[in-house]
């Protein structure tokens, strides 16, 4: 099972998202950060220790005090100093070719997912970066 961090200022998304990941057991742990800041911090915080690191972020473009956009911009240069690999996946209700067009600019970023994220759509994306260690 995996550790998941969502990072979105969103309660509502986050509740649903966290009820979703709990209730198909996809998730060992969820992590919850409000912004980009909270999540850069404690992956800083946490760099060596692979055990706490998410394997999976879902991270929303608009947030307060640090964006998407933002947390992936210092995320590229933190990414060296990580003990794991973790996949991004970019989440909004924005459905603007321009913010599609900017996450496909960063390789860090997985997919592009557009809200509400659905049961079988976590499913789906978890499975599919799976990796046997």
């Amino acid at each position: 099972m995996a550790i998941i961090a969502l990072v979105d200022d969103d309660s509502i998304f986050q509740f649903t998202a966290t009820r979703l990941l709990e209730s198909s057991k996809l998730a060992q742990n969820i992590l919850h950060f409000e912004n980009g800041a909270e999540a850069l911090t404690f992956l800083r915080e946490k760099a060596l220790q692979k055990e706490f690191l998410p394997d999976y972020l879902f991270l929303d473009i608009n947030m307060p005090f640090v964006d998407g956009w933002m947390f992936l911009e210092d995320f590229t240069t933190l990414k060296s100093s990580l003990a794991k690999d973790i996949s991004i996946y970019m989440v909004s209700s924005s459905i603007d070719p321009r913010d599609l067009n900017r996450a496909k600019s960063f390789s860090e970023v997985t997919d592009f997912i557009i809200k509400p994220i659905s049961l079988e759509r976590f499913q789906e994306l978890l499975k599919s970066t799976q990796t046997i260690e």
